[in-house]
């Protein structure tokens, strides 16, 4: 594929195998069930608005639909991992729901398909370009009075690198107390290697936090930790990586308490995540700076997006889905 900077680069195409997925979901329908259940006509959304899965009292499945339904969440989780990041949260709402189905989980998960029966062409480009980095939203700081003279733990034995340098980012995101039925937050992050997408991740935190700032810290800390192992794979393979790693979030004081060495915390239950930031940035693994709302990709897989937001977050990652961004 052909990007618009003139660089060509390899694509993930889901496209054959969502169309054969839907196909065969209407097949089933069709032969296997009553009328009750069939795709709606249209579904502009993976979900429809104000629909929450952990409040749906619907009645619950009966043995056969419930297999049933639990089979195609695992085939909406394979079409995750083949890059349809556009259904990541969606999906990962309705499988918190594998034991015990509802009508209304089984008519949503077929609103899925619905959308994406009319959305089924994406491509994820794993652009090897660099990006333009804004360096004013980071801040480097001496940090040897506070941690010592840390450094990046790269393994002894590894390779000598060769071929191209890369550069990694990170897009990190939290939805304090998304899940209504717990209200637990909702941990996500996506990773670029160069300007490609690489990893994506949507995972409840395991813990119930109180406070939007105890949120969006657990959530650094997870990608932070991730972060660690990826750089230590790339080390392994003999991939030279270009310094630092550019740490995005849209909390501001979750990003001045990771940028600035004199910044203290008191409070004990929020420290570890608190330390393990800093020092990840103290031993230059990280730099954390700021990053809108509306312009943070991991915002599409924190929350439920609709309209003009998520056309635009969607947008940037996969192309061809939308004929306008």
């Amino acid at each position: 594929m052909q990007m618009h900077n003139w660089v060509w680069d390899w694509v993930m195409i889901s496209s054959k195998y969502v169309v054969q997925s839907v196909k065969n979901v209407e097949i089933y329908l069709k032969e296997n069930v009553s009328k009750r259940w069939k795709l709606p006509s249209r579904a502009d959304n993976p979900f429809a608005v104000n629909y929450e899965t952990g409040m749906d009292t619907s009645p619950e499945l009966d043995p056969q639909m419930a297999s049933y339904y639990q089979s195609q969440i695992g085939i909406l989780r394979w079409m995750v991992e083949l890059g349809r990041i556009d259904i990541n949260t969606e999906v990962s709402m309705m499988a918190l729901h594998l034991d015990l189905p509802r009508e209304g989980h089984l008519d949503t998960l077929l609103h899925v398909y619905s959308y994406l029966k009319h959305k089924y062409n994406a491509r994820l480009a794993m652009d090897p370009s660099y990006p333009d980095i804004d360096m004013s939203v980071f801040k480097e700081c001496e940090w040897k009075r506070f941690y010592g003279n840390m450094k990046e733990a790269i393994p002894p034995d590894a390779p000598e690198s060769r071929d191209k340098v890369v550069g990694i980012r990170i897009y990190v995101d939290s939805d304090h107390a998304g899940c209504k039925l717990t209200r637990r937050s909702r941990t996500r992050f996506m990773i670029f290697v160069i300007t490609a997408l690489i990893q994506w991740i949507s995972k409840k935190q395991p813990t119930v936090e109180t406070t939007v700032f105890g949120a969006e810290f657990v959530a650094m800390k997870h990608g932070n930790l991730t972060l660690r192992g990826l750089r230590y794979k790339l080390h392994m393979m003999g991939v030279q990586i270009l310094g630092t790693t550019f740490f995005y979030g849209d909390n501001m004081p979750v990003v001045h308490n990771t940028q600035r060495p004199e910044s203290m915390l008191k409070e004990k239950s929020h420290q570890l995540c608190y330390h393990a930031c800093r020092e990840a940035t103290a031993m230059s693994e990280a730099l954390v700076g700021h990053i809108r709302s509306e312009l943070n990709f991991a915002d599409l897989l924190t929350k439920l997006l609709f309209g003009r937001k998520r056309k635009y977050l969607v947008g940037q990652a996969l192309y061809d889905i939308y004929d306008d961004f």
